[in-house]
């Protein structure tokens, strides 16, 4: 944590200290006047709004009745907000207007492979790695054609509007190219993450009983072909690269198409002559399947009226967004929080350049050592993250910054907390905003979080090394992703922001946790969400759709979350547990197991950690994924020797690793019931590819149950 590296004044070599003033003090002196002028350029912008210091202080939310909500954001207190644009209600529609508005301007980059090549690394593995050029460009004019050519194509190749269409594709444009063909010719689009197992896949493509499904090459090859046995209802596979263009050896009945064929065949007069049925507002956009957490992925039904108001509502939260705006698009489509913000930058015209996380930056594991990463070419001046790829460029810094000398270790500390106070004060810090900064290309401005909780020492360290607004924020698939962000210029931590304005928050009591909307000094109480950005619920899971969402005596819909939250007096929401995460111990003590895990996440050992309890058990154990270059200085520093995986399997080390992680609990103040008094090491890290984790990271805790089941019965003393 950022507090543990706070160094008091006098703690320091005096001299360095009084240089390091100096600077301070003669950048100051010179840049007064040239911020002095600025200040009467932005004078009226100022009296309109108020400093960032003052803006973070207003309120930001309202309860409409009493202390149990509904919560709405000051500026729709009256009314919910449903869309951006008078007339424009369906997504084929704001696609249009975009195209409408913004014609010539870039709207979907892809970066040219100039090489590929095998590395050989010092423990024998080899790893691919690749120079990639500059980005190539589709303008809104050139991706509107080619959506509205393969939409044409599909509907030649027998697909039918209101009947379902799949896509179980990696990031890229053309997977918004194959969105957008859907929206247009209203194929409800059924969305599959690119991770997900062959059962998973299979379930969901017979559950929506497709006939038409849009992949990539690869994915057909390795996840895809060995499945298609067992849904025998599929007939077209549309292959979004244009090598080969051959496809033997694929089963009866089963043809594969190019995506450019099919564009090609959706060109031609008779096809294109063809008059298309547009969808309504309330038609089905998109059947989203979940990551799966908790078993079988579930398909959310999303209307297109539900996308458009839940975009509505992020967009207001982003300040002066507009066309001149560049987003680096690399998490999964598949995930609402990706779709959601690609959707909002093409509602505003700007432009999307599409990445990965293996080339995301210069020191990403595909890029070749010397060449650029995404974002040093793109230059992003936005960007979504979930918490887990922050904290790996946090732990990064900080192991470089513990590496360094004490003179450098304390400058680095100095202008830290320096930076971090002008930040408070709204006050912007040149001087101190280069060399992190260039890790994102060095223009981001704002950062959107979501997926998991992201922790206050990450959150300090985006806003101060990497200069950009952390926007944290909190959303479900169900809601649309939308439910609160921050404000830009609130540098709170541990909060995700008001509602936004096409959404209401109520509390709901949860009498058997202890939280309720009268408890003081914050009511509290499980987070039900309702708006026009409510989904229509589960597909062909109607128990479900009763035990989880609800339409009140308005015809509005709500959604029971299972998160527990708390509202501020300055009406921002604080997650502060989540019901399934809850579990009573023997001795009748409830714990969180994801408070634990986010706290436990601040011990520089840890990677990864899921908290594990047995309600016939007096303790916590945990399963630890420990950081590799401190586990091994640790086991260094005590003479401990061995390959990564006998250290991972030694007690001894499992008894330090033990002892960091009390301390760091002790430190951030749990309870000692809340503290696992056992934990076993992971050698292995968690991915979306292990099955232990959602694309999101988000802990699959059944699937981590099964695979540490020895490890748990060891730590309860079984065996």
């Amino acid at each position: 944590m950022f507090v543990t590296m706070k160094l008091k004044e006098e703690d320091l070599n005096p001299m360095l200290l009084l240089l390091f003033h100096l600077m301070v003090w003669i950048y100051t002196l010179i840049t007064f006047l040239p911020s002095y002028l600025l200040s009467w350029a932005l004078k009226t912008d100022s009296a309109l709004y108020g400093s960032e210091e003052e803006r973070a202080k207003r309120v930001k939310a309202h309860s409409v009745l009493g202390p149990e909500g509904p919560y709405r954001a000051v500026n729709a207190t009256k009314k919910l907000v449903t869309s951006m644009h008078l007339g424009v209600d369906t997504l084929d529609k704001m696609f249009e207007y975009a195209a409408m508005r913004f014609p010539h301007r870039d709207c979907l980059g892809t970066r040219e492979v100039i090489s590929e090549e095998d590395e050989q690394q010092n423990n024998g593995k080899v790893f691919k790695k690749v120079v990639l050029g500059e980005y190539h460009w589709l303008s809104y004019e050139e991706a509107l054609t080619a959506a509205s050519q393969l939409g044409s194509g599909l509907a030649s190749l027998g697909q039918r509007p209101k009947n379902n269409i799949a896509i179980f594709c990696e990031t890229r444009a053309e997977w918004i190219i194959a969105a957008q063909a859907c929206f247009m010719y209203n194929f409800p689009l059924a969305t599959f993450y690119s991770t997900l197992g062959g059962p998973a896949i299979a379930h969901g493509l017979n559950e929506t009983q497709v006939t038409h499904i849009i992949t990539s090459r690869e994915l057909l090859e390795t996840r895809l072909k060995a499945i298609l046995i067992e849904v025998p209802r599929l007939q077209h596979i549309i292959v979004v690269d244009n090598t080969p263009t051959s496809w033997p050896g694929y089963p009866r009945g089963i043809t594969v198409h190019n995506m450019a064929a099919v564009q090609k065949r959706g060109s031609r007069p008779e096809n294109a002559a063809c008059e298309r049925k547009q969808p309504l507002a309330s038609d089905i956009a998109v059947i989203m399947y979940t990551s799966g957490s908790t078993g079988i992925p579930k398909g959310v039904m999303i209307s297109h009226s539900n996308i458009l108001a839940g975009i509505t509502g992020m967009a207001e939260r982003i300040p002066k967004l507009s066309e001149k705006d560049t987003y680096i698009g690399y998490l999964p489509l598949a995930h609402v929080l990706e779709l959601s913000a690609e959707l909002v930058c093409i509602s505003h015209g700007a432009r999307i350049g599409y990445s990965s996380p293996q080339t995301l930056a210069d020191q990403s594991t595909k890029i070749k050592k010397g060449s650029k990463g995404d974002t040093s070419v793109l230059q992003p001046t936005l960007m979504a993250a979930v918490p887990e790829i922050m904290d790996r460029i946090y732990k990064n810094v900080m192991t470089k910054v513990e590496e360094m000398n004490f003179v450098q270790r304390t400058l680095f500390i100095l202008a830290y907390n320096y930076k971090l106070e002008q930040l408070t004060k709204g006050n912007s810090t040149p001087l101190c905003d280069k060399k992190i900064r260039s890790l994102l290309g060095g223009q981001t401005r704002v950062l959107l979080s979501g997926g998991a909780p992201l922790s206050a020492a990450t959150q300090r360290f985006m806003n101060v090394c990497l200069c950009c607004s952390v926007g944290q924020g909190y959303g479900l698939t169900e809601t649309c992703g939308a439910g609160t962000i921050s404000e830009m210029w609130d540098y709170s931590t541990g909060r995700v922001g008001g509602p936004l304005v096409c959404c209401e928050i109520k509390l709901k009591d949860w009498v058997e946790g202890g939280y309720r909307s009268t408890d003081k000094p914050r009511p509290r109480g499980e987070i039900v969400i309702g708006g026009p950005n409510i989904t229509m619920g589960y597909y062909k899971s109607e128990p479900k759709n009763q035990d989880d969402f609800f339409v009140d005596e308005n015809g509005q819909r709500w959604f029971c979350t299972g998160d527990i939250g708390q509202f501020h007096e300055d009406g921002c929401l604080e997650i502060i547990d989540r019901k399934k995460d809850l579990v009573k111990l023997q001795a009748g003590e409830y714990v969180s197991l994801g408070k634990v895990e986010a706290m436990l996440k601040n011990c520089p050992l840890v990677d990864n950690i899921c908290a594990y309890a047995n309600s016939d058990e007096t303790y916590v154990i945990g399963f630890v994924v420990p950081n590799q270059k401190q586990l091994l200085a640790l086991a260094d520093q005590y003479g401990i020797r061995g390959s990564w995986e006998e250290l991972c399997n030694s007690k001894a080390m499992e008894e330090l690793v033990l002892k960091a992680i009390t301390e760091t609990a002790v430190a951030v103040q749990l309870e000692r019931f809340e503290i696992p008094r056992k934990i076993c090491l992971s050698p292995d890290p968690w991915t979306p590819e292990t099955g232990l984790v959602t694309d999101a990271f988000k802990l699959k805790r059944k699937n981590l149950k099964t695979h540490y089941q020895d490890d748990i019965e060891r730590m309860y003393g079984g065996k």
